[in-house]
């Protein structure tokens, strides 16, 4: 018989990767608004079930999947589930705070836990760290945790002979160097102009 390497292979495979990412603050406060083809709501529950090309925003928050699952507890928390459409995937898009960069992801399933503040992308998981239009970072995995509170992402790598996105069970990254802050940019200045004395001062 065999040994079985499975449980040895998935805590190898484990990898955790962070780089600061604070998240636009006032997100939380803001409303949630949904589109969608089809609607459930249970006032009593407070729960809410979006299905059909669903698109969610909250502040600077873009959701996007085939079925959002919405739920409100009594201290006005809000928690999602995102779905996407077989063979697709759900996405997710936040403003990282005071910075013109963005926070975005894809995943087969988008767990948003709004009293962690919380983002888990679950199955072939995806991350990428845009300045303006151009990806900076990018992570891939089985199970990616984006925590607001800690500013820090949680990476693992899954099973082997997983996701494509993570081959052979690891944890892959590619992470662009930080503009150093002891050298900061330089501004071009325009060359001085002497004017010429309309005076003489004697001494």
């Amino acid at each position: 018989m065999k040994p079985s390497y499975a449980p040895l292979l998935l805590l190898a495979a484990l990898a955790v990767s962070a780089f600061p990412a604070s998240a636009e603050r006032a997100d939380r406060a803001k409303p949630m608004n949904v589109e969608a083809d089809t609607l459930k709501h249970d006032d009593i529950r407070q729960t809410s079930v979006f299905t059909g090309r669903v698109v969610l925003t909250k502040g600077t928050i873009l959701i996007r999947g085939a079925k959002v699952e919405v739920r409100q507890d009594p201290e006005g928390f809000q928690f999602g589930l995102v779905t996407a459409e077989p063979g697709k995937q759900a996405y997710y898009r936040q403003k990282r705070e005071g910075l013109d960069e963005y926070i975005e992801g894809e995943a087969q399933t988008i767990e948003y836990d709004g009293r962690a503040d919380r983002v888990k992308f679950i199955g072939r998981a995806e991350l990428r760290r845009l300045r303006g239009s151009t990806v900076n970072d990018e992570i891939t995995g089985s199970l990616i945790t984006y925590d607001n509170t800690t500013d820090v992402f949680n990476v693992d790598g899954g099973p082997v002979g997983g996701a494509p996105s993570s081959p052979g069970g690891r944890v892959r990254a590619t992470l662009a160097p930080r503009a150093s802050a002891s050298a900061p940019a330089v501004t071009p200045q325009s060359p001085a102009r002497l004017r010429p004395s309309t005076s003489v001062e004697s001494r």
